[in-house]
């Protein structure tokens, strides 16, 4: 039986029997899974481990389950739930199921830049309440990591202005914000599997989708779509979680390590994320033929406003969507 196709709950039980303890040193064995992910994610996330046996002397070390060895970022939550890994990293967008607070991020054109998006994603005061939202459901948010902005890319002409999206099927995620954004900028939004957008932008079934650059190339959905335009409607980020059963596995101090060697992995992510960007974009051209614009955000911004206006029925949301407004400023 092969490891993608045994049964959840059986999964889990053999992993737990892994054992944690070597013969020869009493180390500490913490198991990090993750799905299939960009390489800046990948080079964060093997980061931790590195960082983490050098700051405990080979005490504390980390078990790699890499893409989807252990099934997508759903299982993976679950995982964590009850222990069966000690951190994974999943899209803020699937925790919203978890916790209603992480909805706030599929807001559309919350963030107006890149940096403002990191301002108000490195300060604790708003992400903090945000990460221990899931604490009663057996794990809690750790650090972030960004994932870019999400954009619209076309099969048979760019997004100029509003207008150009009118009637155009839009794929979406499953979500339910994302969905009634498409249809308030005037699209027909289409939530579908990312593994069926490049078949659907071929053949004509959609005539557009929304993500980040890395779409472009790692999927080669450049080669049926050569229009990408920078509207910037949302900046999902990753998150980071971390098991509630781990902590009493550790010391403090190496607890405290592990903590440290996580945030370190947060900036070792934004700059790699960075780099390998600019050489996405090139590539996208270059091999490519992809071509982008850039746009005025202001009447895409007006046309999505009723989602606002509806926040007041949200309470939690609407108090974290005013703080993060407040720490804009």
């Amino acid at each position: 039986m092969s490891t993608l196709r045994m049964p959840l709950k059986l999964l889990m039980a053999s992993i737990l029997v892994l054992p944690t303890l070597s013969t020869a040193h009493a180390k500490t064995v913490l198991k990090l899974a993750y799905a299939e992910n960009s390489q800046p994610v990948k080079d964060a996330l093997a980061y931790i481990g590195e960082a983490v046996k050098t700051k405990t002397q080979g005490e504390v070390e980390i078990q790699y389950f890499p893409d989807s060895q252990l099934g997508g970022e759903r299982e993976l939550v679950e995982m964590t739930q009850v222990g069966a890994i000690d951190l994974t990293k999943v899209s803020s967008g699937l925790l919203e199921s978890f916790s209603p607070l992480y909805g706030v991020f599929s807001l559309p054109y919350l963030f107006d830049s890149e940096q403002n998006f990191y301002q108000v994603m490195d300060n604790p005061e708003v992400m903090t309440p945000v990460y221990q939202s899931t604490a009663a459901q057996g794990f809690t948010g750790v650090a972030w990591y960004d994932s870019g902005a999400r954009n619209f890319y076309m099969a048979k002409g760019p997004v100029e202005k509003l207008s150009d999206l009118k009637g155009k099927k839009i794929r979406v995620m499953q979500s339910e914000t994302a969905i009634d954004t498409m249809k308030l900028l005037g699209a027909s939004p289409i939530a579908m599997s990312q593994a069926e957008v490049y078949t659907s932008l071929q053949q004509g079934i959609l005539d557009g989708a929304e993500n980040n650059e890395f779409v472009l190339t790692i999927a080669r959905h450049g080669e049926v779509a050569k229009y990408y335009t920078y509207d910037m409607h949302t900046r999902i980020p990753d998150i980071v979680i971390m098991s509630n059963l781990t902590q009493s596995k550790l010391t403090p101090d190496q607890f405290a390590a592990l903590n440290q060697a996580i945030q370190e992995s947060v900036e070792v992510e934004k700059k790699a994320w960075k780099q390998e960007m600019e050489k996405t974009r090139q590539l996208a051209k270059d091999q490519f033929g992809v071509k982008f614009y850039d746009i005025d955000q202001t009447p895409f911004k007006q046309a999505v406003q009723p989602i606002y206006d509806k926040l007041e029925s949200k309470p939690e949301v609407n108090a974290l969507y005013k703080k993060i407004v407040a720490v804009s400023q």
